[in-house]
């Protein structure tokens, strides 16, 4: 944990648990727990599971032209943003390609909360805001606890007051066990799911608290890693790892465009002026690959960047896989070559263990319509 500067107040109860704390983005994060980890998926897709996320990067942008600068830093129309919604974002470049993906939060008029992973959202954001009446600031004080699952919300809804009301990626300032904390209905696990952001203290208590009240409900905790599972069923990227940072192209630097990961959909319809348009919409039609689904004929998940082949040439690699023991599928993330993205191209994966035969899938596999994460009541 060399690389770590940054801490959750969590810590030690993710070492009770059996974690190390192995380094992601600087903090010392649960990658690992004493148990098995089909059971804590199984878990969030069946009832719920507790989650420190708190390694995500917070980071509030107040002042005067704090629209202005995520404006020019994002793809998404803010203004369009109201006090409590939030969006989906991505960051480019100068040469148009994706740097970064984030959750903006409007506070109030002129504040705003951007959240975003290991990328260098908060250098851009930092950057940009140089002669601007505007303030960034990171907040690691702030902690995240991700409640991700169909029971989480009746478990809420014993403690918070219209909780139940609260749309997909809509947040509220409210209470928690007595203690002050912003709930959003976002996650990332394709079910219906919150993230409660506390201060540091009480992280603590609230963890503590639902930990033992939700017992009863089958709510356990659960380990960052699970995501990895649960991200392949619902078509969730992770950077850097479905990226060209971890799977460079010959003769090429780092990065891959909108149009490739198939998030061309976080642009506002008829944006321009932020970092990187020109570039993003001029490569529109030039994919070098596609991220798709792969869907293998085996029992057991893909290889952590397995090559994909078809009549015995490469044309992919699997970024992400699994084996779900509710669905009984093994499936996965793959970047493809664009002619192979077709659903039903069969392909051939090569474990360490053998030949797998497999067909492209589109994405996600689970809930395509996100009927679940979205769902009222």
């Amino acid at each position: 944990m060399t690389a770590s500067w940054r801490f959750s107040t969590l810590g030690d109860r993710h070492r009770a648990l059996g974690s190390k704390l192995e380094d992601w983005s600087g903090m010392g994060t649960a990658w690992s727990y004493d148990k098995d980890a089909d059971e804590e998926y199984v878990a969030i897709r069946t009832k719920a599971g507790l989650m420190d996320v708190s390694g995500l990067k917070k980071v509030h942008i107040t002042g005067a032209h704090a629209s202005h600068l995520l404006d020019l830093c994002t793809t998404r129309d803010v203004e369009k943003i109201y006090p409590g919604k939030s969006v989906y974002a991505c960051m480019l470049n100068d040469a148009g390609k994706f740097t970064d993906d984030c959750v903006i939060y409007r506070i109030s008029t002129n504040s705003w909360m951007v959240v975003h992973g290991s990328g260098s959202g908060h250098e851009e954001l930092s950057r940009a805001s140089i002669g601007r009446d505007v303030s960034v600031r990171f907040d690691d004080n702030l902690h995240d606890l991700s409640l991700q699952g169909p029971l989480a919300v009746d478990y809420l809804a014993k403690h918070v007051p219209g909780i139940r009301d609260l749309n997909y990626f809509h947040h509220m300032q409210t209470q928690l066990f007595g203690l002050p904390v912003m709930i959003s209905r976002t996650g990332y696990t394709g079910e219906r799911g919150y993230e409660i952001f506390c201060r540091g203290q009480d992280a603590g208590n609230i963890w503590d608290t639902i930990v033992e009240e939700g017992k009863s409900m089958g709510i356990i905790p659960t380990r960052f890693t699970t995501l990895d599972m649960l991200r392949v069923e619902s078509y969730l990227l992770f950077y850097p790892y479905d990226n060209s940072q971890k799977y460079p192209f010959a003769n090429e630097g780092p990065g891959d465009t909108l149009w490739e990961l198939g998030l061309d959909f976080t642009v506002s319809p008829g944006k321009t002026g932020f970092r990187g348009a020109e570039e993003h919409y001029r490569l529109k039609g030039k994919e070098r690959f596609k991220i798709f689904g792969v869907l293998l004929d085996s029992d057991k998940p893909a290889d952590e960047g397995a090559e994909i082949y078809r009549d015995g040439k490469k044309v992919g690699v699997v970024t992400c896989a699994m084996y779900s023991p509710l669905v009984k599928k093994s499936m996965g993330i793959a970047r493809l070559d664009v002619d192979c993205a077709i659903v039903g191209t069969p392909l051939e994966i090569r474990n360490t263990s053998g030949t797998v035969k497999a067909t492209a899938q589109s994405l996600p596999f689970d809930d395509p319509k996100k009927l679940k994460r979205t769902a009222k009541g």
